[in-house]
């Protein structure tokens, strides 16, 4: 009799156990069943209006079905893979500008600097070598002075007018520091005002001479100067029509300074090497359009 107890006993407990085994699985398939659906936001609205009631068996049961989950390959997941995925029709455009709008590509020579992508103050060119082929008009040693690749394409730009034309291009300034750049704009604004000079200068850290790719040029036509009569001359249309063959491109172009920020200067030549120099050439679009625009309105 006493034995019949103790089996009695074993097997009530024994199914006390299963029930609640049995239970415990209802219960993962029930919040397994919720969490299916992406748009399904009542499970978590009542997980916190029950948290202080339910917050211990909540959590077991969270383990539980975490438990099944991992013994099952999470699957449940496999079906939101496609949400990461981009959208192959829109071409992503590299800025390579970070949060305080310093360029991060100081080194090459597709580099974008102007009014809103700046240089570092201590940026300095590793590469700059002294321009000694081509005559220059300019005392300072630092003007005088450009990229490898740069002053070796500028060399071969003015033997080639030269030859043509046999109209002599002069160098007149290349590279310029940050603190040269900054003398340079604080002379024009004491002299013209910020808001000419902003016209026709740029501020230090924004200006085209640091990176070592800009070049300048003159003629005895228009007395040596930098001006605008540059680009009716002779040698400035040839200019305009050739530099791409080098590997520079008239960076400012008429009718583009609402784009560019600058007026008209038909001196001022950017080196990009003779691939991009061609195509920027022969889109008829500005450095900034063609590289941040032009996917958009195609």
């Amino acid at each position: 009799m006493k034995n019949y107890k103790n089996s009695i006993k074993k097997l009530t407990v024994i199914t006390s156990l299963v029930t609640v085994l049995l239970l415990g699985s209802v219960a993962c398939i029930k919040l397994e069943a919720n969490n299916e659906d992406p748009n399904n936001d009542i499970g978590s609205v009542v997980d916190k209006n029950n948290n202080n009631n339910n917050n211990s068996n909540n959590n077991n049961n969270d383990r539980a079905c975490e438990s099944n989950n991992e013994n099952n390959g999470n699957t449940s997941n496999n079906g939101n893979n496609n949400d990461d995925k981009k959208d192959d029709n829109h071409e992503v455009i590299e800025t390579f500008l970070d949060e305080n709008n310093f360029v991060t590509n100081s080194d090459s020579i597709e580099v974008v600097v102007n009014k809103e992508r700046n240089l570092k103050e201590t940026y300095v060119p590793e590469d700059l070598v002294k321009i000694t082929d081509v005559p220059t008009l300019l005392a300072s040693p630092e003007v005088n002075q450009l990229r490898k690749p740069a002053a070796e394409a500028l060399t071969k730009l003015i033997e080639a007018a030269k030859e043509e034309l046999n109209v002599q291009l002069y160098a007149r300034s290349g590279y310029r520091s940050y603190k040269t750049q900054e003398s340079t704009y604080n002379g024009y604004v004491k002299n013209h005002g910020q808001a000419e000079a902003d016209k026709f200068s740029a501020k230090p850290g924004q200006s085209e001479h640091q990176t070592g790719l800009a070049m300048d040029i003159s003629s005895e036509s228009v007395n040596f100067l930098l001006e605008e009569e540059f680009g009716d001359t002779t040698e400035g249309k040839w200019v305009a029509e050739n530099a791409h063959k080098f590997g520079f491109i008239v960076r400012y172009p008429k009718g583009k300074e609402e784009i560019t920020g600058y007026q008209y200067e038909p001196w001022h030549l950017r080196y990009l090497g003779e691939d991009l120099a061609k195509k920027v050439y022969e889109s008829g679009l500005t450095l900034e359009q063609y590289f941040f625009e032009k996917n958009k309105e195609q």
